[in-house]
């Protein structure tokens, strides 16, 4: 038993030792990276004394989403945007709460959100919305080290340019002095302070408002604010007009013109017997104003007119949903009234079934975009061009039914 035992120690001495080789030889890799990106650092300004103080000891997080790691499998995404339907994403009961708390701090920042809106051009609800939806106005604890997110994901991630930019970025903060190492906690992904940027989008966009040098994302909710103001006004935030509209489409109305390619000025949508739902006058000044039609939940739920600020919106982050959810809650923070229509309970299909649904569209010629099992307004708008291909009845939605026919030939 005791030759066993002192074999089993060896046999597990021998273990040890060899993780600890692959693990030193990891670090080694990483750190032969990290000194490659001295030169570029460098370019960028960075002192050699900040590149060595932020870059020693420093070790990639190898627990992180959305990495390319030899031999293991990737998570599928679960952003809530993806993963939900409307009715839970856009619930009623947590808008609600939000909106309350939204007057609250409307009346708090009064004077800053007036200012910030005078040189932005971008109300105070839509910023107080998004500081809500981003990080629960601030109550969301941000517990990652930003730099090791963004160089884990310059290093090991699935977008290795957009993240050594992220990275580089990172340093640049850190070398200016606008926020201690200790103080640039991120998201997962990366994203820091009150409204979630990027290192590359503080560069681009913070603004400092007080004088001191140094754009506060972090605990100044004005200079968060701000910052985001200053990232929609670039992305073709358009003063004094609204996110959207909630409509009603006539009866028969084609669904596959539900999508964002489709644009006509707001007034050729009226006349085509669209209908304003949620009792907001549309100004004469906005008649010839471009606009889309979308319908998130197909014929389960609200449908939306949406302008130029909807788009700027999506330019904060791309999923629809997301975006309903701050211009809604900027709405209800003004005017705390619910949608005009219900959005009824609705069952997704499977990812998987969904990327079969896609990789058929897209070898019958209806779709042509990334098969990534999403319900976007893309694929809605392919299944609807499918079922006039085949005379069934229109909807331009993924349902079980649809998809057995589909797996039916």
């Amino acid at each position: 038993m005791r030759i066993l035992s002192r074999l089993a120690v060896a046999l597990l001495s021998l273990s040890a030792i060899a993780g600890a080789s692959s693990s030193a030889h990891a670090d080694a890799a990483f750190d032969r990276w990290l000194a490659a990106q001295w030169p570029a650092a460098q370019a960028m300004g960075i002192s050699r004394a900040t590149f060595e103080r932020e870059t020693k000891g420093l070790e990639p997080d190898y627990s992180l989403p959305d990495l390319a790691i030899p031999g293991k499998p990737q998570k599928p995404g679960a952003q809530a945007e993806f993963v939900q339907t409307p009715a839970a994403y856009l619930s009623d009961k947590a808008i609600a709460s939000y909106a309350s708390r939204g007057r609250a701090l409307a009346a708090q920042y009064r004077g800053q959100l007036d200012a910030i809106e005078r040189r932005f051009g971008v109300p105070g609800s839509i910023l107080l919305a998004i500081w809500a939806r981003e990080t629960s106005y601030g109550g969301a604890k941000l517990n990652y080290d930003a730099l090791r997110v963004v160089a884990t994901q310059a290093y090991v991630g699935r977008r290795k340019d957009e993240f050594r930019a992220e990275f580089l970025a990172a340093l640049k903060i850190l070398d200016e002095g606008h926020v201690r190492r200790a103080e640039m906690k991120s998201s997962w992904a990366g994203a820091m302070g009150l409204t979630q940027f990027m290192p590359t989008g503080y560069l681009k966009y913070g603004v400092d408002l007080d004088g001191d040098g140094t754009a506060n994302i972090w605990t100044s909710v004005p200079e968060a604010l701000a910052a985001t103001a200053s990232l929609l006004r670039e992305e073709g935030w358009q003063p004094g007009k609204r996110w959207a509209y909630e409509i009603a489409v006539p009866a028969g109305f084609d669904c596959t013109q539900a999508e964002p390619a489709v644009t006509r000025p707001i007034a050729d949508w009226l006349k085509s017997g669209v209908k304003v739902a949620d009792g907001r006058r549309i100004p004469p000044t906005a008649m010839k104003d471009p606009a889309s039609i979308i319908m998130p939940a197909g014929p389960f739920g609200p449908a939306f007119l949406t302008p130029a600020n909807y788009f700027a919106l999506k330019n904060y982050n791309f999923a629809d949903l997301y975006v309903l959810y701050v211009g809604h809650l900027a709405d209800r923070i003004e005017d705390d009234r619910p949608f005009a229509r219900d959005w009824q309970p609705i069952a997704l299909v499977k990812t998987t079934d969904l990327e079969f649904m896609q990789k058929v569209l897209t070898r019958e010629g209806f779709y042509a975009e990334k098969v990534d099992g999403k319900a976007g307004m893309k694929t809605r708008a392919a299944l609807g061009a499918y079922q006039k291909a085949r005379g069934m009845p229109l909807d331009c939605w993924p349902t079980q039914a649809l998809l057995e026919r589909m797996k039916g030939g």
